[in-house]
Order: structure tokens, then C-alpha cells, then sequence
């Protein structure tokens, strides 16, 4: 069952559709609405990457649905920059986050973007954000974070700031798995995934502060990792579903940066990323760069780069970490849904509950603080879709 796009729906059909239940579930119900779950995506990339994010996702997990119907809805946060086509673009096919607050989705996906300030809490969206965040916890079965979007929620959730590096962390980097944990069960104990950041998050601090990390890149830290909450958060420091030319796009408007002056840092090839010819064409385009700055320089770095054929290596893996989130919100909605029919059986109550937590046994939900020690929010063990599914 493929997935497929659902644009700019009405909040009422949004409602129905996420929490996919009947008056009184039957057996049969439970089964085909387990298998049709809903993920939102708010978008936060820039105005030229829109597109392109869209269809990252959207292809992925197509790929990763293997017998689920997979619909995946855009959402926008208010307070993030958009020039006017931009804005066109949002206003089309997606609806803002703020119609979500009185209604549930089965996953949620958010994006990062580049900061415009250096405390991530002064952007202009972080009030919308963390809201966002709260919202999620309670009326998703599991979110996840990607990249800066990460640093932004552990910085909300426990105060964990994150560190600049010396230097961009860009390219397809060697990834070690550290647990069976079921999301990454079954991907290689040695993989690869690209990393596209210049930041990095201290991994002591996040296992202090009740965070367990799944897997390591070499050489860039921590790569993902994940915290129970009412909800599975998910956190990727890396990008699993960049496209085979994301990064040379990157690139190539990082260089673009430094030739017009808008920075003095001349990027970094990304590691692993192209083959030795390529790189030293690289490597001598940014001498004559570093010697003499002129914008027509970037037709020849066009010229070069259009010779690479870049091979997505990492698509298989990226493929199987999707497809078992995909099976455990399955799972998870599907138990949700048999103990509303229990409920309603047993107690005459409505099975429409108001969050999942108010269905597998969670504490009331309470706002996140600074280094909260949330040692009360329990959700169902990812291990419980074995049950279900």
C-alpha cells in the first residue's frame, strides 16, 4: 500500500481520519485502521528546499510502507521566514500547525532549518515550536525530530545545548548500530547515513538525561537516538532521507556563499562523498577560490559537478529504520483502538479518548521544563508491536 499525499485537509477530516475510530470498533475495523495511519510533516526547510523535502519523505516512505497506507499531511509553523513564493507555496498544500492542537495524528515528522540566531530559543518560531513539541507528546504515537529540529527539542525538553564543531560534518558518514533496539533491529551492525551539520550533541549529557542512543557515526558523535515519552520520540542528527544529490547541492551553495563574501569558510568536500577525481578537482577549484574570489567561479564548480553520478548507498538502510517506525505506530494505533473497544464494552464509555497516553496507561500529561527528570512518562515498550502486529 503506497503512500500518498493528503493536501491541506479540513480540520474536521483530519480529526476523523487520525483518530480512525468507530463507534464500536470491530475486530475487522481495528485491523484495517491499524493499517492506514497518518503522519504529518511540518516542514521547516527553506523556501528552495520545499519541494525537495516533500519528496524526500513522501518517497521514503512510500518505500518503507510494505503493506501499510501511509498518508502523509503538510503542516507549516508560523514564525518561520518564507519569501513570497515561499509563502505561495505553504499556502497551497499545507495548513498550519495551529490546526492541530485539538486533534490527534498517528506520527508526526518535523524538519530543522538553518537558525537565524545563535540561541535557538530567540527564532522567531520557538514559542509555535515547543508548543508543537507538548502537543506532540500527547497526540502522536511517535514524532520525529530531524537534525536541528533535534537540538531545538532536547534543548526544550532537558536544557541540552549543542556544540559547534570546528568544522561542517558533511557527507556520507561509516555508522555504528549499539543496540537490537527494535527501530534498527534489523539494519547492519555498520552502516551509512548522511550528516549535513556543524552542530552536535554531547552524548553523556543525553544519556544523563534519560536519552537512549541507538547508533554512532565516526568521527561526528552521536547519530540517532530516542526518548520514551507518551509518545516515541525519535531523534536523527543525520539525514536518512536525503536524496543522492542533497549534499551536492550543499555544497554547492555553500561555496556560492564564499565566493559572493556572504562567509569566509570555504566548505569542506563532503566526506565520502565523491570519488578521487572529483575531489581533486574540488580541491584545486578551491585554491584558485582562496586566491582570487569571483561568482564565475561557480560555473566551473557546475562543470565538475556535473560529471559525479552520486549513488544513494544509504536508501536500504534509511528504508528499514522508516519501515519499522511505520510498523510500531501501526502497532501501536491498533492497540489503542482495542482497548477503546474494551473500554467501551466493558464500561459503556466513549472510545473516542482524548490523547493515547489516556489508552496504554500514561500519567496525565504536564508542559516539559528545563532538566524535567520525567521519570513518570511511561508509554507502551517499542517491543509491544510484536504483540499487535
Amino acid at each position: 500500500m503506497p503512500a500518498s499525499l493528503y493536501p491541506n485537509p479540513s480540520s474536521s477530516d483530519r480529526q476523523t481520519c487520525a483518530k480512525g475510530l468507530c463507534a464500536k470498533p470491530s475486530a475487522a475495523c481495528i485491523e484495517r485502521s491499524g493499517k492506514s495511519i497518518t503522519i504529518g510533516l511540518v516542514n521547516n526547510m527553506p523556501d528552495g528546499a520545499l519541494e525537495a523535502t516533500e519528496r524526500q519523505f513522501l518517497s521514503l516512505l512510500d518505500s518503507a510502507s510494505d503493506g501499510i497506507s501511509v498518508r502523509l499531511a503538510l503542516y507549516s509553523l508560523p514564525g518561520v521566514p518564507r519569501n513570497e513564493s515561499g509563502a505561495s507555496h505553504i499556502g497551497k498544500f499545507y495548513s498550519s500547525v495551529e490546526d492541530l492542537w485539538d486533534v490527534q495524528l498517528d506520527g508526526l515528522i518535523v524538519t530543522g532549518r538553518e537558525p537565524l540566531t545563535a540561541n535557538l530559543a530567540d527564532e522567531p518560531y520557538w514559542e509555535n515550536f515547543t508548543r508543537l513539541l507538548e502537543w506532540a507528546e500527547d497526540n502522536t504515537h511517535s514524532t520525529i525530530w530531524s537534525c536541528l529540529a533535534a537540538h531545538a527539542a532536547t534543548l526544550y525538553m532537558d536544557g541540552i545545548s549543542r556544540v559547534k564543531n570546528d568544522h561542517k560534518h558533511s557527507g556520507v558518514f561509516n555508522c555504528a548500530r549499539l543496540s537490537d533496539h527494535p527501530l534498527i533491529a534489523e539494519i547492519p551492525a555498520r552502516f551509512q547515513l548522511p550528516h549535513s551539520r556543524w552542530n552536535g550533541l554531547p552524548e553523556d549529557e543525553l544519556i544523563g538525561c534519560g536519552y537512549r542512543v541507538l547508533t554512532r557515526t565516526a568521527g561526528a558523535g552521536v547519530d540517532t537516538f530516542i526518548k520514551h515519552c507518551r509518545s516515541m520520540f525519535v531523534f536523527f542528527q543525520g539525514h536518512p532521507e536525503y536524496e543522492p544529490n542533497t549534499l551536492l547541492l550543499e555544497y554547492r551553495r555553500d561555496v556560492a556563499r564564499f565566493l559572493r563574501g556572504e562567509t569566509n569558510i570555504y566548505p569542506l568536500i563532503p566526506r565520502g562523498y565523491f570519488d578521487g577525481d572529483i575531489a581533486n578537482a574540488l580541491m584545486n577549484l578551491e585554491e584558485e577560490a582562496r586566491s582570487f574570489r569571483q561568482e564565475s567561479l561557480l560555473t566551473k564548480l557546475s562543470e565538475i559537478l556535473a560529471q559525479k553520478c552520486i549513488e544513494n548507498t544509504w536508501y536500504p538502510t534509511a528504508v528499514c529504520i522508516y519501515k519499522s517506525w511505520l510498523k510500531y505506530i501501526s502497532a501501536q494505533k491498533k492497540l489503542r483502538l482495542q482497548r477503546g473497544r474494551a473500554a467501551k464494552d466493558a464500561f459503556g464509555v466513549n472510545p473516542m479518548l482524548p490523547a493515547p497516553s489516556a489508552v496504554i496507561g500514561a500519567p496525565p500529561s504536564t508542559p516539559f521544563t528545563t532538566n524535567p527528570n520525567r521519570s513518570d512518562t511511561v508509554s507502551v515498550p517499542f517491543t509491544s508491536m510484536l504483540t499487535v502486529l
